[in-house]
């Protein structure tokens, strides 16, 4: 069923599946990297699906907003008839590396929501979905809030942030984390509500036995490096993605 697909693709930001192991371990090191936080607002998409030759079309509605040392995300996405398929979350503090989750709220369309908690005063990572847990180091991000780091750290990094550099993060899901490493590609225009915007696509590296999946985000640098645009495709089959449509700062 396509409403099944779509819950598991995590298309509030476009961010997919569950998964791997059980046992703790240490997250990986981050750099502590300069970070600028784009202007809190509101983004609305136009949101398209493909799935073994069916199509389906609706809206993502984003909500950032960062300032006094915190930040909240709410990342949604609705269909006709089937109202709304995901409704998640990413709350926390904005520290030393960026943004800080503390909490990680992941709902699905007729399931129960599961949560990631980073105990920062414990220096741990836990699941409600599984017994897996991580000693933190800093700099940690979720599914939610990768996003938004990336747009910080890419305002922040001026030329640096150039076609063929790369970027890694440690990224909690509903289960446990896994490294992300973004790669900048180039620049190009793409259409949105806004007009045609230039912008700069970066693109998720293959992770480890998922290698048909990939993530890619296009991101404004004249519009305070907002993602203006995101694709998560896995094969030829399946592909989801979000268009911006209209942006109200805050």
């Amino acid at each position: 069923m396509m409403h099944t697909r779509l819950q598991h693709a995590g298309l509030g930001l476009l961010l997919a599946g569950a998964i791997g192991a059980a046992t703790a371990q240490d997250a990986p090191a981050s750099a502590k990297r300069p970070f600028e936080l784009p202007a809190s607002a509101d983004l609305h998409y136009e949101l398209q699906a493909r799935q073994r030759g069916f199509s389906l079309k609706g809206e993502a509605i984003v909500t950032w907003r960062a300032g006094d040392g915190k930040y909240t995300i709410k990342a949604e996405s609705k269909v006709p008839v089937l109202g709304t398929i995901t409704d998640d979350r990413s709350s926390g503090a904005i520290d030393a590396w960026g943004l800080a989750p503390v909490e990680f709220v992941e709902k699905r369309m007729r399931k129960d929501p599961t949560t990631a908690t980073f105990d920062r005063d414990a220096k741990s990572l836990s699941f409600s979905e599984s017994k897996q847990v991580y000693r933190l180091k800093g700099g940690e991000q979720d599914r939610v809030s990768i996003t938004w780091q990336l747009a910080a750290v890419a305002r922040a990094a001026g030329d640096k942030f150039k076609a063929g550099s790369k970027w890694p993060f440690f990224v909690a899901g509903r289960r446990d984390a896994e490294s992300w490493v973004f790669e900048v590609v180039r620049r190009e225009k793409v259409r949105t509500g806004l007009g045609e915007v230039d912008a700069v696509l970066v693109s998720r590296q293959p992770v480890a036995d998922k290698k048909e999946q990939s993530l890619e985000i296009w991101l404004a640098p004249q519009h305070e490096w907002y993602p203006v645009k995101l694709r998560y495709q896995e094969g030829e089959k399946e592909q989801i993605e979000q268009t911006l449509s209209t942006v109200t700062k805050h």
